[in-house]
C-alpha cells in the first residue's frame, strides 16, 4: 500500500526539553525519512513535510543546481543530512550545499516555511551555516552570518551564487507549480543556458 503525503506540514514543538531527550526522540524515529528533526535552546520541532512542501524544496534544489552546474561550479548537495553541534544545536534544512569544497558545516541552507519560524535563524547561528534562504508566500528571504548574528541580504553573498537573481528564481519556481518545463525553460534560458 502507498503511503500518501499529507499537503499541509504536521509540526509538533516540546519546549522545555534537553539535548538528551532530543538524541532519544532521534534513535526511535531512525528509518522514518519523511521525518525532520530540530533542536535548539530547549526546544525540539518535529516536522513531517506535506506534498505542497516537498514539491516547492525539490524545485528549488534542482534550480539552484542547475544555476551551479551551468557556471561550472563544483557543489556537494547534503539535502536534509543532520547538522550538529553536540549539546547546542541540530537542524535538518529542506535542502543544503557545500559550494566549491566541502568544509565542516554546509555554506547554505534552504527551508521552506509553511509553518512559524522557531529558533531557525538561532539554531543556524549556533551551527555556523554562511547562509540561510527562507521559501515562504512565493518568496525568498536571505540572511546571511555576520559576527553578530543573521543580517537579512537581497542577494546571495556566497562567491558562486552572487549571480543568482533571487527574483528570477523565485519566479520560476512559482511558474514550476504550472509547468516544470516552462519553468526549466525560463530559467535556463535567463541564466544563459
Amino acid at each position: 500500500m502507498t503511503q500518501l503525503l499529507e499537503k499541509t506540514d504536521q509540526v509538533t514543538v516540546y519546549p522545555d526539553r534537553t539535548w538528551e531527550q532530543f538524541k532519544h526522540i532521534q534513535k526511535g524515529l531512525e528509518g522514518f525519512p519523511n521525518v525532520r528533526l530540530s533542536y535548539y535552546n530547549g526546544t525540539i520541532e518535529v516536522l513531517m513535510p506535506g506534498e505542497n512542501h516537498e514539491f516547492f524544496k525539490t524545485i528549488i534544489g534542482f534550480l539552484v543546481e542547475l544555476f551551479l552546474m551551468q557556471r561550472g561550479v563544483e557543489f556537494i548537495p547534503a539535502g536534509s543530512m543532520t547538522q550538529e553541534k553536540v549539546g547546542t544545536a541540530a537542524a535538518q534544512a529542506d535542502e543544503s550545499y557545500w559550494v566549491g569544497i566541502k568544509k565542516s558545516v554546509p555554506d547554505l541552507s534552504i527551508e521552506v516555511v509553511f509553518t512559524n519560524r522557531v529558533n531557525k535563524l538561532e539554531r543556524y547561528q549556533a551551527l555556523g551555516v554562511s547562509e540561510v534562504w527562507f521559501w515562504e508566500d512565493g518568496l525568498f528571504t536571505l540572511h546571511h552570518l555576520r559576527e553578530q548574528g543573521y543580517e537579512r541580504i537581497y542577494r546571495s553573498e556566497l562567491p558562486h551564487l552572487r549571480d543568482l537573481d533571487i527574483q528570477l528564481l523565485a519566479r520560476c519556481v512559482l511558474m514550476a507549480e504550472t509547468s516544470r518545463i516552462e519553468a526549466y525553460k525560463e530559467f535556463r534560458r535567463a541564466i544563459g543556458g
